[in-house]
């Protein structure tokens, strides 16, 4: 069977054999085209297409097969245990990036200040506000309309949102009173160089490319947040920051340089420094 013979009166079972893609894809496609359960695709294997559902289940194999990334498609992508709302006006939440979120619940004192910075989906303020219900979370991102994802994603995982998370529009510190501060700072922000050949390959020609790269070195938006973080971190504060797979040394020299202590990288799932963070000093 190929994708012109899924049409009305297949099975879903051959509706699954049928398609193009491998079979967990299929399966999130399916199960997106016709509401239906992992476990009701299963027990109703034999039941036949409408023409609605065949034509909606063809669509979204066509739109796969072009490239898009089955988050957008489905408009949901998991992170921490959690489902967030994505469109191509936020990054796709990663796996990598959960070591981000359990590095930062390890440093945060009771009743901590926290701020994520260029949050985009919401996915790490939100996964920390919702493990830990003691902490203060400020999310802050330049993009109004990244900002409304957040908003939502809050108002889906969180019980009270509006308490937990706070949102601000803002060009990293920009925004943010002179006064404020923070126990712990962490951030995931543009990290891929500019004109390196990923952008144009895969999922990433989807994502908003402005959150994926810094139009530069790799580097600036990292020298931005180091730069600035110590006059909104509280003494002995941890700042954490997710970085491409080659930057760790790079950006623990960042840190170094402006005095930060107890500087380290952490190791992602795969064994490559993906976070790197130090402490502020005295």
């Amino acid at each position: 069977m190929t994708l012109h013979r899924i049409e009305a009166g297949c099975s879903i079972g051959s509706a699954q054999l049928g398609s193009p893609l491998d079979a967990l894809e299929t399966r999130i496609l399916l199960m997106h085209a016709l509401g239906l359960s992992r476990v009701q695709l299963i027990t109703q294997s034999e039941r036949r297409l409408t023409l609605d559902e065949a034509q909606r289940f063809a669509a979204l194999l066509q739109r796969r097969e072009a490239g898009e990334p089955i988050a957008y498609i489905v408009g949901q992508r998991e992170f921490f245990g959690l489902p967030f709302r994505v469109t191509p006006d936020v990054l796709i939440p990663r796996p990598d990036t959960e070591l981000l979120v359990e590095l930062a619940l390890q440093r945060a004192p009771h009743g901590a200040r926290v701020l994520d910075m260029g949050t985009g989906s919401g996915a790490i303020a939100i996964a920390i506000a919702h493990s830990r219900p003691d902490l203060q979370l400020t999310a802050l991102d330049c993009s109004a309309a990244a900002l409304a994802v957040a908003r939502q994603n809050a108002a889906d995982n969180l019980p009270l949102p509006a308490k937990a998370v706070r949102f601000l529009r803002s060009d990293w510190y920009g925004a943010l009173p002179a006064d404020a501060r923070f126990d712990l700072i962490v951030s995931n922000p543009p990290y891929i160089v500019a004109g390196d050949t990923h952008l144009s390959q895969g999922d990433l020609r989807f994502e908003p490319v402005s959150a994926l790269t810094d139009h530069a070195d790799g580097l600036s938006a990292l020298r931005t947040i180091v730069a600035g973080a110590a006059a909104h971190l509280v003494q002995d504060g941890w700042l954490l920051l997710e970085h491409g797979f080659d930057q760790a040394a790079a950006v623990r020299e960042l840190l170094i340089a402006q005095g930060y202590q107890q500087v380290q990288s952490w190791q992602d799932l795969a064994g490559i420094e993906r976070v790197s963070g130090g402490v502020r000093p005295s």
